[in-house]
């Protein structure tokens, strides 16, 4: 069985309360933990945005949990500067630290002023970014003039090991892209099918041997209505597929879009029920794809109920299997 995570949603919940989340699911049984780096939530309902970095540090430190973060680096972020705190964070704490590198999406990256690229330049960027990264974590002294600059940077503070560089996709043609770079793949929860395509063609890309992660959608409460009530008022703003979910800039335009996704839309996107022994089955079925981590993102903005339920009816299960 792989490990099984708890994904923070910096979204949804503010980082004083997500902090006593995490700390209460290692307690839980989970065994592995990561967060999402927004600088706004995907709609006004969800209401937080907390900084990632800062609450990493908190979180490293009273846990003794693995951590993960997926982050976009070459607009909002320099990759000197994502590659500076990533480095610290595994100097503080060795071996328990990776970092999901992604394209990003115009509702982040669009408050810097700048223009928002098409995907092809996204990827570009992003190429240039892990190589700027690679060589910083290497200890050299990077000179770069292209989609991004830097300019004689050098990292002073370097941990004995550096963060596996993760490739974060949706899609099959970047999960196959991210094989010849990446030291490993992490995606969202889709049809079987498609996510066999994709573990598929990262191996075929250069990923083999790689750790594959999964990031699964859920939404848990006592009974069925309220369980998927939940995932519809919280993350209907989500489910929009590329170019849709890159381009939209604000939680307005995002919940706009979503005006009309029905309750039912919701069960294509997010895994929802009131018996925890369905999510056994379900998480069970994905695990048995060949991925090394599940880190599960239970969408409402409540958690400690879906963190207790699931320590004591879905972990445990999933632990005998």
């Amino acid at each position: 069985m792989p490990l099984i995570g708890y994904h923070a949603s910096h979204e949804q919940v503010d980082p004083a309360s997500l902090l006593k989340a995490v700390q209460a699911a290692e307690k839980a049984g989970f065994n592995a933990a990561m967060c999402s780096d927004h600088f706004s939530p995907w709609s006004e309902r969800q209401g937080h945005s907390g900084f990632a970095w800062s609450w990493l540090g908190a979180a490293l430190q009273s846990t003794s949990l693995p951590f993960g973060v997926v982050n976009a680096p070459g607009q909002r972020y320099h990759p000197a500067i994502v590659v500076q705190a990533a480095a610290t964070l595994c100097q503080m704490f060795p071996d328990r630290f990776w970092i999901a590198l992604g394209t990003g999406e115009a509702a982040n990256e669009h408050i810097t002023g700048d223009r928002w690229p098409p995907k092809a330049v996204h990827n570009a960027r992003l190429g240039e970014c892990v190589r700027v990264m690679r060589a910083l974590l290497a200890g050299e002294t990077v000179d770069h003039d292209g989609l991004v600059r830097v300019d004689r940077a050098r990292l002073w503070t370097l941990p004995d090991e550096p963060p596996k560089l993760i490739g974060a996709a949706v899609s099959v043609e970047t999960a196959r892209w991210l094989g010849q770079w990446a030291d490993g793949l992490i995606t969202v929860n889709q049809s079987r099918e498609h996510l066999q395509q994709m573990i598929d063609a990262f191996r075929e890309g250069g990923g083999q041997a790689k750790p594959l992660y999964l990031q699964v959608h859920l939404s848990y409460a006592r009974d069925e209505n309220t369980a998927l009530d939940i995932a519809h008022d919280q993350w209907r703003s989500n489910i929009f597929a590329p170019p849709a979910c890159w381009d939209l800039e604000l939680p307005a335009h995002f919940d706009e879009a979503s005006r009309f996704v029905r309750r039912e839309d919701m069960l294509d996107a997010v895994l929802v029920s009131s018996e925890p022994a369905r999510f056994v089955d379900w998480l069970g079925e994905l695990a048995a794809l060949g991925f090394d981590g599940l880190y599960l993102h239970h969408v409402g903005k409540a958690q400690q109920d879906f963190i207790q339920t699931f320590g004591g009816r879905v972990l445990p299960q999933l632990n005998r299997s």
